[in-house]
C-alpha cells in the first residue's frame, strides 16, 4: 500500500515536471497576444467595438479616435484628435447627430460599414459603404485618416472602401485633398463649425473652384466671401509669400481629379489648415516650447472681401479709402461709390494697356484661356476684341506663359502687400482717356517753365545773399567751434571789440574775434567746476580748449561784480593795446545774452603773484 502510494507520488511529480514548461509557454503566448492587441489597438472589426471612454490609437500613437464633448457642450461626438493635443479635434463623425449620453458604441457592421449606435442599438451615424466585403476592418492611420478596407486584400489607397479624408470637417491635414474626383463627382471641402461648442456644419465652406483655372475660395452659404486668385504654377494668386519655406503647396490636374494639398518640409511639424466659425482660414503650427498653436497666417484680411469695391475697381489695403476706380472709370457720385465709365465706351485703334504690378487677378467669370500664347500675342489678340478689358499670363514659371483674357466687368481686383504673392495684369485704357492725358501733359509742359523760372531766379538770389552774409560773418564773427587758426592779436590793426550788452551792435571798430556764447560754453564744458581756475573782483576764470588744441583762459564777468560794460571795455582795450612778451595776450571777447567774457591765452606757469608771494 505504501509502495503503491509512493509510485503515485512519483508519477505525479514526473507529470508535473513535464506539464510545467508547457504551462509556462502557454502563459507567455497569452501575455504576448494581450500585449500585441493593446499595442495594435488601431483597428476595429465586426467582433470588436469602442465604448465611450475607450479609444483607437494610430500605430505610431500620433492620432487618437474616441468620444468627446466640445467646449461647454454636454453632447457626445466621435472624433479624431492629436494624441498629445486632445483639445484639437480634426475630424468629427456625427456632426449633425450628437449622442445625449455616454452610452454610445462604435463598431464595424458585417456589411463593412462603420456604425455609431446609441443605447438602444439605434444607428446614429454610418459611413455608408456601398458594397459588401467579406472581411471588413476599420483602421486609424498615422496621418489621421480613418479608413475601411478589406482585410483579405491589399492595404493600398486604391483598396479603401471608405476614408474620412474624403469627408473633411473644418480641418485640413497634411496629405488631405481639397478638390474634385472627376470620376465619381465627389467634392472634398471643409465646413466650419457653428461655434466652439457646436461642431455641426456652419455657414462657411472652404473649397477649390476649378472654373478655367483652380483657385481656393471661402463661401458664405452660396456666395463667395474671399478668393485667392488662380493657381499660377507656383502658388495661388494672393497666398502668403512667406510660407514656402515651411510647406509646399501642390495642385494636381488630370482627367481623373483636380485637387490641392500641402506637404510639410519637416515631417515632425504639426500643421493644420482650418476654417473657423467666422469664415477665416488659418494655418496653424503647433509650438512645442509654448505648447500652443501659432497662427502662421489668416485670410482674408480685414479689408477687401470678395466684391467689396464693386466692378472695375481695385481694393488696396494700404489706402485709407481702399476702393479706387480703374483708369477710364470714376465713382458715380460721392455717395454712390460704384465705378462707371468716364466717357463713352468707344473702341478705337488708339487703345493701349496699362500695367499694374503686385495684383491679385480678377475673378475668372468671363475669361478665355490659351496656354500656348505668349504675352505679346495675348496683347494683340486682346486689342482685336473691343470687349477684352484686360489680359495676363496664366503661369509665372519660366518667365511667364499662357494667355488669360477678361471680357466685361472686372470683379475682385486687389492690390497685394509685401507679404502676399501678386502678379502683373494689363488693363485696357481707352484712346479718349489717353487724349485727355496728352492734353494735360501739354498744358503742364507749357505752364511749368513759367512757374519754375521765377522760382529758380529767387532761389539763386537768396543763395547769393546767403553766401555774402556768411562771408561777412566769417570776417567779423569767427566762432570758436569753427576756429582753428592762430588767433594772435596781430592779425588785425586799429580795431577793437565794441558792442552793447546784447551783442547786437557789432561795429566795424572791432579787432578781436567775437565768439558766440554757445561756443565759449562748449570750450569750458559749460563752465564746469573742474574747468574753474580761480575768481577775482571781475569774476571767475575758467580753463578752455580751442578746436586746434590751444588752451585758453576764459574770464567771465560776474553778475555780482561792481564792474560793468565801461570797465569791461577799458580792460579789453588796455590789454589789446599793451602788446608785450611779459603780458598775457587777449585772444577775443564774447558779448552775448547779457554776458561779458574775455578770452586770454592760458598761462601754463601760472601768474606772477604765485612767484612773488607764493610759497
Amino acid at each position: 500500500m505504501n509502495l503503491k502510494r509512493c509510485r503515485h507520488i512519483f508519477l505525479f511529480s514526473v507529470i508535473s515536471m513535464e506539464i510545467l514548461p508547457c504551462f509556462n509557454i502557454f502563459s507567455s503566448l497569452i501575455f504576448y497576444w494581450v500585449i500585441k492587441f493593446s499595442l495594435a489597438a488601431d483597428t476595429l472589426t465586426p467582433t470588436t467595438l469602442i465604448r465611450d471612454g475607450e479609444t483607437l490609437v494610430s500605430p505610431s500613437q500620433r492620432f487618437e479616435l474616441g468620444f468627446f464633448s466640445p467646449g461647454k457642450s454636454q453632447n457626445r461626438y466621435v472624433g479624431i484628435w492629436y494624441q498629445q493635443i486632445p483639445d484639437t479635434v480634426v475630424w468629427v463623425a456625427n456632426r449633425n447627430s450628437p449622442i445625449v449620453d455616454k452610452n454610445g458604441v462604435l463598431t464595424v457592421s458585417n456589411r463593412g460599414n462603420l456604425v455609431l449606435l446609441n443605447q438602444s442599438n439605434g444607428t446614429i451615424w454610418s459611413s455608408n459603404v456601398s458594397r459588401e466585403v467579406k472581411n471588413p476592418v476599420a483602421q486609424l492611420l498615422d496621418n489621421g485618416n480613418l479608413v475601411i478596407r478589406d482585410n483579405s486584400g491589399s492595404n493600398s489607397t486604391e483598396s479603401y472602401l471608405w476614408q474620412s479624408f474624403d469627408y473633411p470637417t473644418d480641418t485640413m491635414l497634411q496629405g488631405m485633398k481639397l478638390g474634385w474626383d472627376l470620376r465619381t463627382g465627389l467634392e472634398r471641402y471643409q465646413t466650419s463649425w457653428k461655434s466652439a461648442d457646436d461642431p455641426s456644419p456652419g455657414n462657411f465652406t472652404h473649397r477649390l473652384d476649378i472654373h478655367v483655372l483652380p483657385q481656393v475660395c471661402v463661401y458664405n452659404g452660396s456666395a463667395k466671401y474671399t478668393c485667392t486668385g488662380p493657381w499660377n504654377g507656383v502658388a495661388f494668386g494672393s497666398a502668403p509669400s512667406n510660407t514656402t519655406f515651411i510647406f509646399q503647396p501642390i495642385v494636381v490636374q488630370n482627367k481623373d481629379e483636380v485637387y490641392y494639398m500641402y506637404e510639410s518640409y519637416s515631417s515632425p511639424i504639426i500643421m493644420i489648415l482650418r476654417v473657423n466659425p467666422l469664415g477665416q482660414v488659418q494655418r496653424l503650427i503647433w509650438h512645442e516650447m509654448s505648447t500652443g498653436w501659432q497662427v502662421f497666417f489668416t485670410a482674408p484680411d480685414p479689408f477687401c472681401h470678395y466684391g467689396d469695391c464693386g466692378p472695375n475697381s481695385i481694393c488696396s489695403v494700404d489706402q485709407t479709402s481702399h476702393c479706387e476706380c480703374l483708369e477710364g472709370f470714376k465713382f458715380k457720385s460721392q455717395q454712390n461709390q460704384t465705378c462707371v465709365r468716364s466717357h463713352s465706351s468707344d473702341c478705337k485703334s488708339g487703345d493701349r494697356f496699362k500695367k499694374l504690378d503686385d495684383i491679385k487677378l480678377p475673378d475668372l467669370l468671363d475669361v478665355s484661356l490659351n496656354e500656348s500664347m505668349n504675352l505679346k500675342e495675348c496683347e494683340a489678340e486682346c486689342l482685336k476684341n473691343c470687349s477684352c478689358r484686360a489680359y495676363a499670363n496664366s503661369k509665372v514659371t519660366g518667365g511667364g506663359s499662357g494667355c488669360l483674357m477678361w471680357f466685361g466687368d472686372l470683379i475682385d481686383l486687389k492690390k497685394t502687400d509685401n507679404h502676399t504673392n501678386g502678379v502683373s495684369i494689363y488693363i485696357r485704357v481707352p484712346a479718349s482717356e489717353q487724349g485727355n492725358k496728352k492734353l494735360l501733359w501739354i498744358i503742364v509742359i507749357l505752364v511749368l517753365p513759367l512757374v519754375i523760372l521765377p522760382c529758380v531766379y529767387i532761389a539763386r538770389q537768396w543763395s547769393r545773399k546767403r553766401k555774402e552774409n556768411e562771408t561777412k560773418n566769417l570776417d567779423t564773427n569767427q566762432d570758436l567751434l569753427a576756429f582753428d587758426v592762430n588767433m594772435g592779436i596781430t592779425t588785425r590793426t586799429n580795431e577793437f571789440c565794441e558792442a552793447d550788452g546784447d551783442g547786437k551792435d557789432k561795429s566795424k571798430d572791432s579787432s578781436l574775434p567775437l565768439f558766440s556764447f554757445a561756443s565759449v560754453t562748449a570750450a569750458t564744458e559749460n563752465f564746469s567746476i573742474q574747468s574753474k581756475l580761480g575768481e577775482g573782483g571781475f569774476g571767475p576764470v575758467y580753463k578752455g580748449r580751442l578746436l586746434n588744441g590751444q588752451e585758453v583762459a576764459v574770464k567771465r564777468l560776474s553778475n555780482q561784480s561792481g564792474q560793468g560794460l565801461k570797465e569791461f571795455k577799458n580792460e579789453m582795450m588796455l590789454i589789446a593795446k599793451l602788446q608785450h612778451r611779459n603780458l598775457v595776450r587777449l585772444l577775443g571777447c564774447c558779448i552775448e545774452q547779457g554776458e561779458k567774457i574775455l578770452i586770454y591765452e592760458y598761462m601754463v606757469n601760472k601768474s606772477l603773484d604765485v612767484f612773488l608771494f607764493g610759497r
